[in-house]
């Protein structure tokens, strides 16, 4: 990408001065495009075990940049867009492998029974939408108006006065305890329908899944889901000949409608959580079935992986950072809409019978406080493990480029231990205004949202 602004010149002579500037854009190119990595003073050492040699020292005073600077791994796409592209990809390799096989997931995991399904928020009220008829064709809303597709009106109530805020922030508060409700009624589910006692059936099959939250306009997450149906060991095992995608879909279906969680009372009233009525449910193909009205893994994997590094900022116009002050409120580019929901946590935050729900420091989230994108234990891989093989990988690259600069290690050498000993401190966050103008001439175009390369 080529960089927009006008070169900080002052700085940038600055930097050629010291005579570090090649070094300094390799220690940019490092970062892969993040602009606001955090700065780290300390140094590291690494000693051979068996002679006390000292084979390497750093510290943070020979970088170019002054500090070590390592990479914010923010995954908001409005925080940090380098960032939050590899999340995306690692989000990406992570649901394909557990449709696909790979990374440590066997290929067969492809022939067994797999549905992505999209879990609704119930409605707290009328709201401004652009509502389809039986053929597709768009309808006016209810005021009256057919909206466009991204008129700012959409998903802001009809009455703001008789909207149920207070149950839309408890909504997406409970959200995620709703989900692990969900999730245990469909393994009963399951079981009933293959004529297998709950203690049984983890004897014959295990569901595994992975899934993502997404605002709606209206501020409520949804969740989206791939749900496979495996042996009793996951995706290592095939699953018994009696698992199908319908059975699973209709398990599905049951244990939505079953799912119900009991919620607070706020000033006489008592909340229950449960799931809307819009429950979509369909079979993923496989890839050799692209095209037509297939739903192909591909397809599946860059969705979720699209809605990983969306928050509610994208969709409802709040913040992408937590509120320390209401007061803050008057001065922020805030929707009504959001404002609202925002001052409603604030509000049902500081009571103590709700202190648990932490509502003030997830204000920023519209109650919601879940992770963004979870999975069980044994669908694929995990960001961790693809995280580490990055870095691995990036450690080699650095050992090889300064190879020259390493003492040769042979014989018995190669086989003892070498000490590491570091220590570093935190020295603040980001970058200064010629090493962001020269990290925005280093990062490339964005990629395209299909199938990213190999992250």
């Amino acid at each position: 990408m080529t960089a927009t602004t006008a070169p900080p010149l002052a700085d940038l002579v600055s930097i050629a001065q010291l005579g570090t500037m090649p070094a300094l854009l390799r220690q940019l190119q490092g970062l892969g495009g993040c602009t606001h990595p955090v700065r780290l003073d300390g140094h590291r050492t690494e000693i051979h075990a068996g002679t006390g040699e000292v084979l390497h020292h750093l510290t943070s005073t020979d970088l170019p940049a002054g500090h070590l600077l390592i990479r914010c791994g923010n995954r908001r796409a409005t925080r940090c867009p380098a960032c939050a592209e590899t999340y995306r990809r690692d989000t990406y390799h992570l649901i394909t492998a557990g449709l696909r096989g790979g990374k440590g997931t066997p290929d067969h995991v492809a022939t067994h029974p797999r549905v992505f399904a999209t879990f609704t928020a119930p409605s707290f009220g009328p709201v401004h939408n652009r509502p389809t008829g039986p053929a597709g064709a768009v309808r006016p809303c209810r005021c009256g108006t057919l909206h466009d597709p991204d008129a700012p009106d959409l998903g802001t109530p009809l009455d703001p006065d008789t909207y149920d805020y207070r149950g839309a922030v408890l909504w997406n508060a409970h959200a995620g305890a709703l989900w692990r409700r969900f999730s245990i009624y469909l393994r009963r589910e399951v079981a009933k329908r293959a004529g297998l006692t709950q203690r049984a059936f983890r004897d014959h099959a295990r569901i595994s899944f992975a899934k993502v939250a997404e605002y709606q306009r209206r501020g409520l997450v949804h969740f989206h889901a791939v749900i496979r149906l495996d042996g009793p060991d996951g995706g290592t095992t095939p699953p018994p000949p009696w698992a199908t995608p319908d059975l699973l879909a209709d398990a599905i279906r049951a244990a939505a409608a079953a799912a119900r969680i009991p919620g607070p009372t706020v000033d006489g009233r008592t909340y229950a959580f449960a799931f809307g009525r819009q429950l979509d449910i369909r079979t993923i193909r496989s890839a050799d079935l692209d095209g037509g009205t297939d739903l192909t893994e591909r397809a599946v994997a860059a969705y979720i992986a699209k809605y990983a590094t969306k928050g509610a900022e994208t969709a409802t116009g709040t913040l992408d950072r937590p509120v320390r002050l209401i007061a803050e409120l008057a001065h922020l580019d805030l929707t009504d809409h959001a404002r609202r929901m925002i001052r409603t946590c604030w509000e049902l935050g500081a009571r103590p019978d709700l202190e648990d729900l932490r509502l003030r420091a997830w204000a920023h989230m519209l109650g919601f406080r879940g992770h963004f994108s979870t999975k069980t234990r044994r669908y694929s891989t995990t960001l961790g493990a693809l995280r580490d093989a990055r870095a691995a990988w990036r450690r080699a690259q650095a050992l090889a480029a300064h190879a020259d600069t390493r003492p040769d290690l042979t014989g018995a050498q190669e086989e003892e231990t070498t000490l590491v000993l570091a220590h570093w401190a935190f020295a603040g966050t980001g970058l200064t205004p010629g090493e962001t103008w020269l990290t925005q001439a280093l990062t490339p175009a964005p990629g395209t949202e299909g199938e990213p390369t190999h992250a």
